[in-house]
């Protein structure tokens, strides 16, 4: 596990629950396919708040329901 621990992108499971194709997603959500990628596939290296907003928006969710922070193993980064 990272050293900080790590922030997991919930938005595969939330896309299928929703019904939604990938290609209306993007529609509604204003992005482009790469970039719906990298959160569907939990590869996002940099979360953008203004693509966070507008997820939440279309998928009628909240940020927690988005993301998951799983802190560190015991030790890892406190000293």
């Amino acid at each position: 596990m990272e050293r900080f621990g790590k922030i997991d992108v919930h938005l595969k499971e939330l896309l299928e629950k929703s019904g939604l194709s990938k290609n209306k997603f993007c529609q509604r959500a204003e992005m482009q396919r790469t970039q719906l990628n990298h959160y569907y596939n939990n590869t996002v290296t940099r979360l953008d708040t203004d693509v966070l907003a507008r997820i939440c928006t279309v998928l009628g969710c909240s940020v927690g329901e988005l993301l998951q922070y799983t802190p560190p193993e015991d030790g890892e980064s406190r000293e």
